[in-house]
């Protein structure tokens, strides 16, 4: 039996996500804070995909609990997702050190610290596939979300440097980079509709990529091209920009 775990199952991706592969055969396990609450989607989805779905309570910032929550699973997963995210107020978390500890430990430290369990598992086994929602804001710290992006950035480094250790094993790692997506972290926003895609197409291009064995994916696909502009313009004029 082939089970998936997806850390930050609350989200309108994973949920997407647990479709998706739920659709394609795979058992879930599906952990966060408060996951009760997503009680319903779990029937749903044993029910409409015939799947086995276990709802699992787990914060990842409280890194000290990740061993024995790992320890727990059995079976343990053919493949991890990370789907957990926090999009600070950067004005607040300017200035309040809680809100930024919040977003680091959220985005980068509890993620890390957990997918390094992971990858000792992964790699003593000898299969499995990590894959890692990170963002296009972590590809250059900005104005207005550079908080945010810092913790993005630090953990697209880290999972180039994880791939490059697990590919001789033959452990696939995918980086993914969405662009804007429309999600209740976005809600409110006025995003661009011809470069903002939905959880559930996101979700089929995750899932695609990895069956393909796909090291990094942006979506949508123009996001590729819009950030290698990005990375490319000079600090004197990128630093006038107000974006």
């Amino acid at each position: 039996m082939k089970y998936l775990l997806i850390i930050g199952a609350k989200s309108d991706i994973a949920m997407a996500l647990a479709r998706e592969y739920a659709m394609h055969g795979f058992n879930l396990y599906l952990a966060g804070r408060n996951i009760e609450e997503i009680a319903d989607f779990k029937k749903d989805l044993e029910i409409r995909y015939n799947v086995i779905t276990e709802l699992k309570e787990l914060d990842i910032t409280e890194v000290a609990k990740h061993k024995s929550f790992y320890d727990s699973l059995e079976p343990k997963p053919e493949g991890v997702i990370t789907a957990v995210g926090y999009l600070p107020d950067q004005k607040i978390a300017e200035k309040e050190i809680e809100e930024t500890l919040k977003t680091l430990y959220t985005n980068f430290v509890g993620v890390v610290c957990f997918l390094n369990i992971v990858a000792n598992d992964f790699e003593e086994r000898g299969r499995g596939f990590i894959i890692g929602i990170s963002s296009v804001a972590g590809d250059r710290g900005r104005r207005r979300n550079y908080i945010y992006g810092c913790a993005k950035a630090g953990f697209t480094a880290y999972l180039s440097g994880l791939r490059s250790r697990l590919y001789p094993k033959g452990i696939q790692v995918l980086t993914v980079n969405p662009g804007f997506v429309y999600t209740k972290m976005t809600k409110g926003m006025k995003l661009p509709k011809l470069l903002t895609s939905t959880p559930e197409d996101v979700a089929k291009h995750i899932f695609k990529a990895q069956q393909k064995g796909k090291d990094i994916l942006y979506t949508k696909w123009i996001w590729k091209y819009i950030m290698l502009i990005i990375r490319h313009l000079p600090e004197f004029i990128f630093k006038r920009l107000d974006f």
